[in-house]
């Protein structure tokens, strides 16, 4: 009776390590490597993402120009579950998701007014210094866009 204990309290931390360790290397802050990127006609330039823990969620901090040239800076508080959480500070979205796909993948939908406007599908690379993210995106004026964006870690 005790191992099964012991063994089930092992399996639960595994677990809990793993699902640490997952979402850990999305975390901190990322900077844009723009001579590295490919920039779509109409879709915006984020030049700092960060990542943070806030409580069991996670705060997805993104600041950067807009195709106008304006700067604009949203945030994102929730899962990597793939479930619809509230966006603020991006008048092109009100709705954001993001799947963790495995340790290095993110999948990231945003939505406004229930359409989605952006699928970015986030990899970091296997040392953890750069992350790169490939964009498909609908501009306010219903153009499609595609960028290929690089970020360094911080």
């Amino acid at each position: 009776m005790k191992l099964r204990n012991v063994l089930l309290a092992f399996a639960m931390c595994l677990a809990a390590v793993m699902c640490f360790a997952a979402s850990n290397a999305m975390m901190g802050t990322w900077k844009l490597n723009e001579a590295k990127s490919k920039f779509g006609t109409g879709g915006p330039k984020n030049t700092t993402v960060t990542y943070e823990a806030a409580g069991d969620d996670i705060k997805v901090t993104i600041e950067g120009t807009a195709a106008d040239g304006t700067a604009t800076k949203s945030e994102w508080t929730g899962k990597f579950d793939g479930k619809d959480y509230p966006s603020t500070g991006n008048p092109g979205e009100d709705m954001r998701s993001s799947k963790l796909i495995n340790d290095r993948t993110l999948h990231v939908v945003s939505k406004k007014d229930g359409k989605v406007v952006l699928v970015a599908h986030v990899v970091v690379a296997a040392d953890g210094k750069t992350r790169t993210v490939t964009i498909t995106g609908t501009d306010a004026k219903g153009r499609k866009y595609k960028s290929v964006e690089v970020y360094d870690k911080q």
